[in-house]
């Protein structure tokens, strides 16, 4: 259910805005996305697992947090994020 920790390292080393980054926006989003995405292939085969499905809820909110604070802040930043990592269709 869980990244891998090395798909975790390939996502912030994609993302990263300088060497050292881990905990900028674009960072943040990235990895949370990876996190739904796996969440909701376990919740299409696992209906029941209300737990999980909270948890889920949770991860979508602070992305959408998130996302909200990277639009106010540059706008720009902001397309180019949601452009790569295809949401907003």
């Amino acid at each position: 259910m869980a990244i891998t920790q090395e798909r975790k390292q390939e996502l912030i080393n994609e993302y990263k805005t300088h060497d050292n980054d881990t905990g900028s926006p674009e960072v943040q989003i990235a990895v949370l996305t990876e996190q739904i995405t796996t969440l909701n292939d376990h919740l299409r085969t696992h209906k029941q697992d209300h737990h999980s499905r909270r948890g889920l809820l949770k991860m979508v909110g602070k992305r959408r947090n998130l996302l909200n604070y990277l639009r106010k802040k540059d706008i720009t930043r902001y397309r180019e994020l949601i452009k790569s990592l295809g949401l907003r269709r």
